[in-house]
């Protein structure tokens, strides 16, 4: 199985830009913790962080057949992207949108969310933690599939 995580705009500063929200870790140390839940459990991982839209929207459809589920951040796209929003009901996979920060708390313009409605899930407000809670949640999604799938061939077998 794999999952895929998807970064937006911006994320490549973490770590630099406005600690007072987004906290003092790098990008690539979250991937490394990242990186390590999906070995424990087997799973294949594969990152990648954009600052454009359109590339952004071509590694969501890259996923359709190669991925079984998506991490994303769509950074501030979350709030502006029907073309992400799109991409994401068009491969049809569980995906958990992921935001370090709080949205809902911050700026009006903040509250609105394209890609919401078309995520399984959304973890917020956790700080860089948040992608561990998003691993947790996609390997459970997962498995869920997994069982569900051996169930309806045992159960055509019969």
């Amino acid at each position: 199985m794999k999952i895929v995580v998807i970064q937006g705009p911006n994320l490549n500063m973490l770590g630099v830009r406005e600690q007072n929200i987004y906290g003092p870790m790098k990008l690539e140390q979250i991937h490394a913790q990242m990186k390590e839940v999906a070995s424990q459990n087997g799973v294949e991982i594969e990152f990648f962080q954009s600052n454009l839209e359109g590339e952004l929207v071509d590694k969501i459809q890259e996923c359709y057949g190669d991925a079984q589920g998506i991490i994303i951040n769509a950074a501030a796209y979350t709030h502006t992207s029907i073309a992400i929003r799109d991409a994401l009901a068009a491969v049809n996979l569980p995906a958990i949108e992921v935001h370090i920060s709080n949205i809902n708390r911050r700026e009006e313009f903040r509250k609105e969310n394209m890609i919401a409605p078309v995520c399984t899930s959304s973890v917020v407000g956790f700080g860089p933690f948040g992608y561990h809670l998003a691993m947790m949640g996609m390997l459970q999604i997962m498995n869920e599939i997994q069982a569900a799938q051996e169930a309806q061939t045992v159960q055509q077998q019969a």
